[in-house]
């Protein structure tokens, strides 16, 4: 039994079907500001955003009370603050929130072996084998919010349902602090009702797409004729948008996480207009993912560059290589290039982000040639020095900077950084999404 009150919260209230409900998704509600309030209870009640103020600082979560103001996470602060004057802005503290996520996420483990995150704040559990020492999957989401609220003082909403995808709509429906439960049987009639943007891959370009064809809900995706899908989104979006409309997803809860990317990426203070500083700080950025990548012991195949426009337009352009790399000479000539055809003379450019994909274990294959032989050596060997003597203590000649030039720091917002993954927390963190 479930009930939904005057907004779009949904919650189980009684009895319910959940034999064939096995994944559970957890997912914290508004974690960085609920953090920030154990310490701060004064505050509750309030408005409150986590975020960096200084330039063009973003919004890394938002309490519910600030969310009826129209703000949300990975929204710039000035137009948050525009929204919400009377909006309390702390800074966070990346180190708290690290800690309370392992105490949260020890509580998960100790329910059940498989459990999937997707964030400091998020999770899938796969509770099939739990049930004859901690019930049934309903009972043990609410075994999860009781011991989470108990043991950390914060609040989470838990989703019961037979599939990753629904039990993830259900959380969310079921925010702040509840539990939907989705029988197998019902997941076509839960998800029919919902709009055209709780279908997974459905971002406001591809949502304006579908509207302009019609569709507004779930369930008209599901009922639209395949062709004209198809030529309305392309036919891999087309195919999965069909799946999930119609409650199929066939992936399991794994365990374990590989990376699919990794990337860096700049907000700066001001416009970067100058050529000499936009690749400049292109092969910053470039150095510390081939970093990155040789210290996780991975090579990309796939560079992609990011650019934001003074004006906010946003284009990613990715090229694909003959072989795998983890030398950043590498990644910053084929992002290079990408960018030559993306800017002109006087282009502002507020953004700029690198990034490797199609990761795959270093050495895992057997390479044609090394095209990059040379440059991979020296970067190594930068590797040792910084190693031994910190960083910065070698670094390339055209990142040193000449006196009276601006500092990293004080030109830019601050670097961004993720390895793969997805929304409060995973997306926005002044200075932790991609």
């Amino acid at each position: 039994m479930s009930k939904q009150d005057g907004s779009s919260r949904q919650v189980t209230t009684g009895p319910v079907d959940d034999s064939a409900t096995p994944i559970l998704h957890v997912d914290m509600d508004a974690f960085f500001v609920s953090v920030e309030l154990l310490t701060r209870p004064e505050l509750r009640g309030k408005p409150v955003l986590v975020g960096g103020t200084a330039g063009r600082g973003v919004v890394a979560a938002a309490s519910y009370e600030a969310r009826r103001f129209g703000v949300n996470s990975a929204m710039p602060m000035s137009i948050a603050l525009q929204r919400c004057p009377n909006a309390i802005v702390l800074r966070g503290d990346y180190a708290s929130y690290a800690k309370y996520s392992k105490q949260v996420m020890a509580i998960f483990e100790q329910l059940t072996p498989l459990v999937e995150p997707l964030s400091i704040d998020e999770a899938f559990l796969d509770v099939s084998g739990a049930r004859r020492l901690h019930g049934s999957p309903a009972e043990i989401a609410w075994t999860i919010r009781e011991r989470v609220r108990a043991e950390t003082g914060l609040t989470c909403s838990v989703g019961v349902a037979a599939t990753k995808y629904v039990a993830k709509v259900a959380s969310s429906r079921a925010k702040p602090d509840g539990m939907l439960v989705v029988p197998a049987a019902d997941t076509v009639a839960f998800l029919h009702p919902l709009p055209v943007s709780a279908l997974w891959g459905v971002g406001r370009v591809t949502e304006e797409s579908l509207l302009r064809l019609g569709l507004r809900t779930v369930g008209d995706v599901a009922t639209m004729p395949h062709d004209a899908l198809v030529r309305a989104v392309g036919p891999a979006l087309a195919s999965r948008l069909e799946r999930l409309a119609n409650g199929i997803d066939p992936r399991d809860v794994h365990t374990t996480r590989v990376e699919k990317s990794i990337g860096h990426e700049n907000t700066f203070g001001y416009d970067l207009t100058d050529p000499v500083d936009i690749r400049r700080e292109l092969l910053r950025l470039a150095d510390n993912v081939g970093v990155r990548l040789r210290k996780a012991g991975l090579v990309g195949r796939t560079v992609v560059l990011k650019l934001r426009y003074g004006d906010f337009r946003t284009v990613t352009r990715s090229r694909t290589l003959a072989e795998p790399t983890d030398v950043a000479r590498r990644i910053y000539d084929e992002a290079s290039e990408a960018l030559t055809e993306l800017i002109g003379d006087g282009q502002r450019i507020r953004l700029i982000g690198v990034r490797a994909e199609h990761l795959q274990v270093s050495g895992s294959g057997a390479m044609l040639w090394d095209p990059d032989e040379e440059w991979r050596d020296a970067e190594r060997t930068i590797d040792e020095v910084t190693a031994k003597f910190g960083k910065g203590s070698v670094r390339p000649a055209t990142l040193v900077r000449r006196r009276g030039e601006r500092g990293e720091r004080g030109e830019a917002r601050g670097e961004q950084s993720r390895a793969g993954g997805d929304d409060d927390a995973a997306t926005a963190a002044a200075g932790w999404g991609w």
